[in-house]
């Protein structure tokens, strides 16, 4: 059983993974719903929590049934990230993450996410100052290195662990990469095979099928694997890679009805709690894959993308469903 500090997280946990204007309460919701063993909240910048900043403040809230639910935190400045730290226990997470992996451009221009990758001991120095600075288990994710010529992930890990992180997510990436070729799961193997390291190694990148996160957990010998990409507008992967651990069969897709019903539900909690602005706007990136897969379905989803009236998706649902309904997934 993997455990992050004295959490138990099960033994081959399934992580929603942090994603900037994805992983917000509605999503986190419906992913813990599906199956989802750990969320993460969005990204959130240690600069903006001690500004009081806003959309960094919004982003702490948390709700009890996510647990076990990580507030992630990014910033490359010592006292911020200490600042930070104690503004985030006041949300009561179980736990707190800190960013080293994020690529985009304006995080890493300042030392950030994945920007400290060419900074290691300021890393591994930020990382113990911040352990000490809370009870709670702070966990790390990060990526190979910044390039290929970089890459030390094995002795970066060995650091991190010893100056007291409870876990660490890799994305098999480096950061020169972005998101572009496959992620490379063997340098996070020779991670989780090093005989000194005895905290859980997470594997992150590319984890878009069942048969994919038991390649991770048998082949590769993870302890978890967080999920990105492949949840987005799609919440029932978590269960279907268990449905698939289980049985080694493949769990029936979701049904026109589930597939509605969820995004009924994405939309309103959005609204709920972040306005009709932003919560019509933030939900529609998840729609193609809501329904994906849907013969003539072009003017269905351009009214869910373009409106900026929840009423106007509301009614776009309705239309799908009164058009599609008992249309078969396959």
């Amino acid at each position: 059983m993997a455990k992050i500090g004295t959490i138990d997280v099960g033994e081959f946990p399934l992580l929603l993974a942090p994603m900037e204007d994805v992983s917000d309460p509605p999503f986190r919701a419906l992913c813990k719903e599906q199956g989802a063993d750990v969320v993460y909240t969005e990204f959130i910048s240690s600069e903006g929590l001690i500004r009081d900043a806003a959309k960094s403040v919004m982003k702490l809230d948390i709700y009890e049934k996510e647990r076990p639910v990580g507030i992630q935190i990014f910033g490359a400045n010592l006292e911020s990230m200490l600042q930070s730290v104690e503004i985030v226990e006041r949300s009561g997470p179980d736990i707190i993450d800190i960013n080293y992996g994020c690529p985009v451009k304006k995080v890493v221009s300042k030392g950030a996410g994945a920007g400290i990758l060419k900074d290691i001991p300021l890393m591994v120095s930020l990382t113990e100052a911040m352990v000490k600075h809370t009870k709670l288990p702070v966990t790390v994710k990060t990526r190979l290195g910044w390039d290929q010529d970089s890459i030390k992930i094995v002795e970066v890990a060995e650091r991190l662990q010893d100056v007291g992180a409870s876990a660490i997510s890799i994305h098999g990436r480096t950061r020169v990469q972005m998101y572009k070729g496959e992620a490379n799961w063997a340098p996070i193997a020779e991670v989780r095979n090093n005989p000194r390291m005895h905290i859980p190694i997470f594997g992150n990148g590319d984890v878009d099928t069942p048969e994919r996160a038991v390649e991770m957990r048998d082949q590769y010998g993870l302890n978890g694997a967080m999920i990105g990409r492949a949840s987005i507008g799609y919440p029932w992967f978590f269960r279907e890679v268990k449905h698939y651990f289980k049985t080694g069969e493949h769990l029936d897709p979701p049904t026109m009805e589930e597939r509605l019903d969820a995004a009924r539900r994405h939309l309103q909690m959005a609204i709920d709690w972040k306005g009709e602005k932003l919560g019509v706007f933030e939900t529609r990136r998840h729609y193609t894959n809501y329904f994906k897969g849907i013969p003539h379905f072009k003017d269905y989803r351009q009214k869910m993308v373009t409106s900026d009236d929840a009423a106007d998706v509301f009614a776009a649902f309705d239309e799908v469903e009164k058009e599609f309904s008992g249309y078969e997934f396959v």
